[in-house]
């Protein structure tokens, strides 16, 4: 059984983590399928948005266990290593992510999750930086977590294994928005197919733009955002859709 699966229609690819059996944890397959699949969706000119979820009852509860422990000390790193790629993967994509979750997203879940633009959450998901209770620790899960909530809340998550029901999710701020749990993909394609119909350098430029302004002071920030602005200002897409907005007509982006 294909451990990771990929499909496209209407500018979104859609990836599923798909070991439903082992509650999708990170195997060395797995890991390598999930890289392959983010880099093709990112290459593919069809492409505008990205989708990942999980098959089954949960989006990933973590590293497989079993074959951490079938390691050798000397192993664990790079075994690790090709454990967080995806996340390094995300880091670099231009386009957005949505991770649609239900059931457990916890330890390298929870970090999976993070690691996207957007958390769309079943009612009924519950997320955990619960490396802890295993002796070991959730580092770049936690790491994600501190980005969204802070290190001092986030810490004590890494610390205590405590899990995060989806509506506390979204209280602290990483989850966008809660779905009824019988409304997860429906409510997760909404979002897709309404940022499917923007223009995909303005989707990139967002991106980039909020990455390169970030810890920046406010007078380079500004700056940044000029450039940015004015770059799309003098783009075919840019001058398309205001000259639609003026024209009271649906724009027709062409991604140049």
């Amino acid at each position: 059984m294909t451990s990771v699966l990929s499909s496209t229609a209407e500018g979104i690819c859609r990836i599923a983590l798909n070991r439903p059996e082992a509650m999708n944890t990170f195997n060395t397959e797995l890991a390598t399928g999930l890289d392959e699949a983010l880099r093709a969706a990112e290459a593919a000119g069809g492409v505008k948005v990205i989708v990942l979820s999980g098959t089954g009852k949960h989006f990933s509860t973590g590293i497989d266990l079993r074959e951490l422990l079938s390691k050798e000390r000397h192993e664990i790193q790079d075994f690790l290593s090709l454990m967080d790629l995806h996340n390094h993967t995300l880091a670099s994509l231009t386009k957005p992510v949505i991770a649609s979750v239900q059931g457990y997203a916890l330890a390298n879940g929870t970090g999976l999750a993070l690691a996207c633009d957007f958390i769309v959450a079943s009612e009924e998901a519950v997320f955990g930086t619960t490396a802890v209770n295993v002796g070991l620790i959730c580092i770049e899960p936690g790491y994600q977590l501190a980005r969204w909530i802070g290190e001092k809340r986030a810490l004590q998550y890494v610390l205590s294994g405590e899990l995060i029901p989806a509506a506390k999710g979204k209280e602290l701020g990483f989850v966008h928005t809660v779905a009824e749990k019988d409304r997860l993909e429906e409510t997760t394609l909404e979002l897709a197919r309404k940022l499917a119909s923007k223009s995909a350098l303005s989707l990139r430029a967002g991106k980039r733009g909020f990455s390169l302004m970030e810890g920046l002071p406010l007078e380079r920030a500004v700056r940044v955002g000029g450039q940015i602005f004015t770059d799309l200002a003098a783009s075919e897409d840019g001058r398309e859709g205001v000259s639609a907005f003026l024209a009271k007509r649906p724009p027709v982006f062409k991604g140049r």
